[in-house]
């Protein structure tokens, strides 16, 4: 490991030690000028009340600088923002940046084995850091969690949490709960059992596992073949950061595929794939679960973000969890206890007609019946999903979902499988897109949803590219996210119409936020192409170069 500390620059980070207790996660998003947790909050809404960046003042927006990441991985991350300092992350390293003027204060570089690459899914990256007690928090490609002091960047510990080799990798940001440091695992396509883990955030000791597939005797686990132990390998990855309620004291995780993707070697329900655990974080006790695709054939995981709420049903205010899930449907559950409340597409969906909402459970088509028979099939979505992981934003005073969805079937047929080999992929599938129809019709869209119908108050088509930056709301009426050309776009809330964007130079991929610095708003965006989308369109964005960078904009007079 190796850390760049530039020494004149360190009175600058002078107070991002400063102690951050439970109470300051809790209350993030109160002080506008720090961004403590992933998402903007535990809720993860995603949106700021901040409005001096506005519909009428947009048109002033300018860089006011630019950091290069020297990386060519892609970037992905969120920045965490405390004291006038922001930490961001990628796959090779964490930077400390001073939010006045952009200069580095240190830089810590990761030494990962050159092959490690070669277990990850889709895409070398990393979505971001946690910071606590004066802690900055990261995972690394091969399968440790570390921490670094917040002001010099020294290494404090590093714990492993598995062994990349085995097919693991980590690329979440961590998250802080009730004093826990939590964090997921990648790797469901070769084959791994997946997990959560809670750290001591002083240490690094492993205070609990929570493994998504129970094992054998525990509640769970007869969803799985009693006659062979495909539970042992049955993927259900938690590569997303969780949400958190700390009035109920529970962090809310989705859970990944099962695997294979082929299914004739588990049928059943396959708990706890494809779904979401409600957690203790204290201890990693799941007080409810709620699967939204049972025995998964269609990659359809859950793993995408879970935004807490607190919204009118029937009449009555409700504490709820919302997913735009990758199967197509819009689910609202009650956060005390999993309760489903509503479910409806938001895309085209074919496998499914509907989701009961007596049992929970979606109700399947032939589509579903074809596929584990093996049959070439037309799937709606494809396996990238109504969404994929680019976050979406609640904005509590519309009370609308925003978000980057897609609009692509795909051609899809499970294949004979083999043994599992360790560390190699364990998927057994044919997988294409589906033929655009009619031609240039809309490949994807960003929306404006209402959570209990999942109607669209708006839809802004996207001809070229869906697009795979977060969205990021705020009371200036405006919608932040990124192209993967490499535009930062601000869209108007109220009709979908991009009104600035600004050529940031390489593919946007990551996560907007904006915050403000002696009274004034500044919004930032990582840019740096990479990615799943990278992966399968290099053709068509060969002239988007790559490498990253850190870009903080603000009004001019």
């Amino acid at each position: 490991m190796k850390t760049f500390t530039v020494v004149a620059m360190l009175l600058l980070a002078g107070s991002a030690a400063s102690a951050q207790t439970t109470a300051d996660l809790n209350s993030d998003g109160k002080n506008t000028d720090n961004i403590l947790t992933y998402g903007m909050g535990y809720h993860q809404q995603r949106y700021s009340r901040l409005n001096q960046i506005n519909r009428n003042t947009i048109k002033r927006l300018v860089p006011v600088w630019s950091l290069s990441l020297d990386n060519q991985w892609g970037e992905q991350a969120q920045p965490i923002i405390l004291d006038g300092v922001m930490y961001v992350t990628n796959a090779r390293h964490t930077v400390a940046i001073d939010v006045d003027t952009g200069r580095q204060i240190w830089r810590h570089t990761l030494d990962w084995p050159p092959e490690t690459p070669r277990v990850v899914c889709c895409g070398v990256s990393n979505k971001g850091a946690a910071i606590f007690e004066g802690k900055i928090f990261r995972t690394t490609l091969d399968a440790y969690v570390l921490a670094l002091d917040a002001k010099t960047g020294k290494e404090l510990w590093k714990s492993k949490a598995a062994e990349w080799k085995e097919g693991f990798s980590m690329t979440v940001a961590p998250l802080v709960a009730n004093g826990v440091l939590i964090t997921g695992m990648s790797g469901a396509e070769f084959g791994i059992r997946g997990y959560i883990d809670g750290w001591d955030p002083q240490t690094g000791k492993l205070l609990w596992r929570r493994y998504t597939i129970p094992a054998r005797g525990e509640k769970g686990n007869e969803t799985w073949p009693q006659d062979n132990d495909a539970w042992k390998i049955g993927g259900g990855s938690s590569w997303i950061t969780g949400s958190y309620d700390p009035e109920l004291d529970l962090t809310y995780w989705g859970t990944g595929n099962p695997a294979p993707w082929a299914s004739q070697s588990r049928p059943g329900d396959n708990l706890y794939t494809s779904s979401v655990l409600a957690l203790r974080p204290k201890t990693g006790e799941i007080v409810w679960h709620y699967q939204f695709t049972p025995n998964d054939p269609y990659d359809f995981d859950a793993n995408w973000e879970l935004i807490n709420a607190d919204i009118p049903v029937d009449g009555k205010p409700r504490k709820v969890l919302m997913q735009l899930n990758r199967n197509g449907f819009l689910y609202v559950l009650d956060r005390t206890n999993g309760q489903l409340i509503a479910a409806n597409a938001f895309e085209k969906v074919n496998w499914a007609t509907h989701i009961d909402l007596k049992t929970g459970r979606p109700v399947e088509t032939d589509v579903g019946t074809r596929v584990r028979n093996m049959e070439t099939i037309e799937m709606w979505p494809s396996t990238r999903g109504g969404k994929n992981w680019p976050h979406a934003a609640f904005n509590p005073e519309t009370g609308l979902l925003y978000a980057n969805t897609m609009h692509r079937g795909g051609i899809y047929r499970h294949i004979e499988t083999k043994p599992y080999v360790v560390g190699q992929r364990y998927q057994f599938i044919e997988n294409k897109p589906a033929p655009i129809s009619p031609p240039g019709a809309a490949i994807a869209h960003v929306d404006a949803i209402e959570p209990l119908t999942g109607n669209k108050r708006w839809r802004a088509p996207l001809h070229d590219h869906p697009h795979w930056s977060a969205i990021l709301a705020t009371g200036g009426g405006l919608l932040f996210t990124g192209k993967t050309t490499g535009e930062f776009i601000a869209i108007d809330i109220e009709t979908g119409k991009t009104v600035w964007q600004f050529q940031t130079g390489s593919g946007v991929n990551a996560q907007p936020v904006t915050f403000t610095r002696n009274g004034k708003q500044y919004v930032t965006i990582l840019s740096g192409v990479g990615g799943l989308w990278w992966n399968a369109a290099r053709q068509q964005l060969q002239n988007v170069p790559q490498g990253g960078s850190v870009w903080t904009f603000a009004l001019i007079d």
